[in-house]
């Protein structure tokens, strides 16, 4: 049986995640799905983990570690955008061994620029950017035109305390891996001049070259 290739990608509020997972996962066939899918899912189906998810989503605060947790360990196996704290990576690390953890850094001026321009259709979680992927109709999803809405926390005068608190949650973490020798990080101001170098490193640690023949989306 092939052996699964685990691996997380960590950063700020708009660094690009959801951008490389997506490049990761159609290079070299990988399956990607994030945190916020299932937080968004569990929600909607009002599960039993989900009732509590709904009161910090609508306060715009991080849902704590044993929520999470309880929610995303049963999936680990289709996980982006977890873990983000120290506890959730040691939760992690009880069941699983990771191959590779991805960072990105990138410049405050670069994020705040790229947030202030960013808006989210809700139910589906897709997200635009109007200044390098806007929506074909401005204002309307492009799948099913529903409005689009850009969340408080995105906006100019929240984002610094939402990077500020990034930062403190985010070292121990990153810390950790860096002590397993499975972390790498790339720093930049665009994705597109990011993504080679992490395309290299994928393809040596894979041991394969990328192919664009198998794709797997996110549901």
């Amino acid at each position: 049986m092939a052996k699964l290739f685990r691996a997380a990608i960590m950063g700020p509020p708009g660094s690009g995640k959801g951008t490389i997972s997506k490049r990761i996962a159609q290079s070299f066939g990988l399956q990607y799905l994030s945190s916020g899918h299932f937080l968004r899912e569990s929600v909607a189906t009002n599960t039993e983990a989900g009732v509590p998810v709904m009161t910090y989503i609508e306060r715009s605060m991080l849902v704590p570690d044993h929520v999470m947790t309880r929610l995303m360990l049963p999936r680990l196996e289709q996980l982006r955008g977890f873990p983000r704290t120290l506890a959730q990576a040691q939760a992690l690390n009880s069941l699983y061994q990771l191959d590779l953890v991805i960072s990105l850094n990138i410049p405050y001026e670069t994020l705040k620029e790229r947030l202030s321009d960013r808006w989210i259709h809700p139910a589906s979680g897709r997200v635009y950017n109007m200044g390098f992927n806007p929506p074909r109709v401005q204002g309307k999803d492009d799948v099913t035109g529903e409005p689009l809405i850009q969340h408080d926390d995105d906006k100019p005068e929240a984002l610094m305390a939402r990077l500020r608190h990034y930062k403190d949650v985010a070292k121990p973490v990153i810390d950790l891996y860096k002590s397993q020798g499975i972390l790498h990080s790339f720093s930049g101001t665009e994705t597109d001049r990011i993504w080679p170098y992490i395309n290299s490193l994928l393809s040596t640690k894979m041991h394969i070259q990328p192919s664009n023949v198998f794709q797997t989306q996110t549901p």
